[in-house]
């Protein structure tokens, strides 16, 4: 009935279907994220299952030619993704913390990427190319419900901020990985023709080049604001990243590690964080439409049967594969890594505990590589990565939080939150009560100040648009002294 409906809207208006699909899309993945939240899972589950409630497999509530139309959705929330990773990426930071989270992040996310091909490629028997881009997307890792749990419960030390790190570490290996991958998968799938050396040093030439460019787009993007008003500023970045979306799809190229040199580039040149913020504050849309067509494109019906085109293994087993072995090969990763560098006890045996949640970048290379690789083996490839995404995203952030609790990162009792060995000598002579008194000061002195009940991306994205308002003003009072005083 609702596919005769969008018919006959086509007949009349051939873009009626294509805004109310994208309205309904935009509505499903919010009303979802009303009851995630109430679960305290992160809006990333919400997007999927919005998906998946409304594709064709359940309501069907979209039509097939609008999700095939939305491919560039992907490339689009990639170069976001991408963009807000360079940030993390500061040269004193990275002086200052770099080689021991990195050789920690290398560790957990290489032991994850070749325990799962050692089970895919020799103990399941499956295809090459199928294995080797499906152990690159196992190195990835999702943020955002580890950032989220951290928020919640208030936690700091060590363990925190080798955390923080080496999450923001872990995407960039995982974009390195994959476009390795990706290119040894091709060459791999193109017989002959893809043997010999060109096939080792063909994705290496390729990632840099892409990488030089995006430098240079970084390079551009901080001269072409030198004078430009906050509006035009967000309308400039939009642009470069389209721009730059668009070259490499037309070189046939994944964008991701470009777009992340470029945001890399114009923070180290500008330290202008103030535009990571107002992207952020403007991407959430392209985002869950990005999640939620993720969720459409989710064959529930494949993971029953055997795939003959990855192997012959079904589907289900691979998924269940995949969720374990991950999962192990990021804790035995991150154990070895804090072990190499030395990290505290507590530090080496919970930090693989917050690092299982996935979604995020390893969707987004999911349906990249689905597109790439074609047929049934990118298909199989995108409903494995999604499966597991969300049996991920509802486990990763109890796994976080326990491993906060056991890291003694955070604690229900006073006595663990502000120790009596932190209180000055004379205060711990005191009675309980006066004791009680000075943790209780103690904690009001470490409190943030007092902040505006909206988030810092929301109000950049505030002051752009007053200040754009307020030039506008100014533009037209000169406009009119000028003709007055003219005339």
């Amino acid at each position: 009935m609702l596919n005769e409906t969008y018919r006959k809207l086509a007949a009349s208006s051939p873009v009626a279907p294509v805004i109310l699909s994208i309205a309904i899309m935009l509505f499903a993945g919010f009303a979802m994220t009303r009851v995630t939240k109430r679960l305290r899972l992160p809006n990333v589950t919400a997007y999927i299952l919005a998906g998946v409630l409304i594709g064709p497999y359940c309501l069907n509530l979209v039509p097939p030619q609008v999700r095939s139309g939305m491919d560039f959705i992907s490339d689009i929330a990639l170069a976001f993704i991408a963009f807000s990773v360079g940030e993390f990426f500061r040269i004193d930071a990275l002086k200052k913390n770099g080689v021991k989270v990195l050789l920690i992040t290398l560790l957990e996310a290489l032991m994850a990427s070749a325990l799962v091909f050692i089970a895919t490629f020799w103990v399941l028997g499956l295809s090459l190319p199928f294995s080797i881009v499906l152990a690159a997307l196992a190195s990835a890792t999702a943020p955002a419900s580890t950032l989220m749990t951290i928020r919640q419960t208030r936690a700091h030390g060590d363990f925190v901020d080798t955390l923080l790190q080496v999450v923001a570490l872990d995407d960039v290996v995982s974009l390195v990985a994959y476009s390795i991958a990706i290119s040894v998968a091709l060459s791999s799938m193109g017989g002959a023709r893809g043997g010999g050396p060109g096939a080792v040093l063909r994705p290496i030439l390729v990632n840099a080049g892409v990488l030089a460019l995006g430098c240079l787009f970084g390079l551009a993007l901080k001269l072409l604001f030198r004078e430009r008003s906050t509006d035009n500023r967000l309308i400039v970045s939009i642009a470069m990243l389209f721009a730059f979306c668009g070259v490499c799809a037309a070189l046939e190229v994944s964008p991701l590690l470009g777009c992340m040199s470029m945001g890399t580039v114009y923070i180290n040149l500008t330290d202008d964080s103030n535009l990571f913020k107002q992207l952020n504050y403007f991407s959430p849309p392209i985002l869950l439409l990005f999640f939620v067509k993720s969720g459409m494109s989710f064959q529930l019906d494949a993971l029953g049967r055997a795939s003959a085109a990855i192997g012959g293994a079904p589907l289900a087993v691979v998924g269940v594969v995949y969720f374990v072995v991950r999962i192990l090969g990021k804790y035995l990763g991150a154990w070895l890594g804090c072990a190499a560098v030395g990290k505290d006890r507590r530090v080496r045996d919970y930090l693989g505990l917050a690092l299982i949640p996935q979604a995020g970048v390893s969707i987004g290379l999911a349906a990249l590589g689905a597109r790439t690789l074609g047929g049934a083996v990118g298909e199989d490839l995108k409903t494995i990565i999604l499966a597991s995404s969300v049996l991920y995203e509802l486990a990763g952030p109890a796994c976080a939080k326990l491993a906060l609790y056991l890291s003694k990162s955070y604690s229900d009792r006073i006595e663990d939150v502000i120790p009596a060995e932190s209180l000055p000598e004379e205060a711990r002579n005191q009675t309980e009560l006066e004791l009680l008194i000075a943790r209780i000061r103690r904690i009001q002195e470490e409190l943030p100040a007092h902040r505006p009940p909206v988030s810092e991306e929301e109000a950049a994205f505030t002051q752009a648009a007053l200040e754009q308002q307020e030039y506008a003003g100014y533009m037209l009072r000169r406009r009119f002294n000028g003709k007055r005083l003219g005339g």
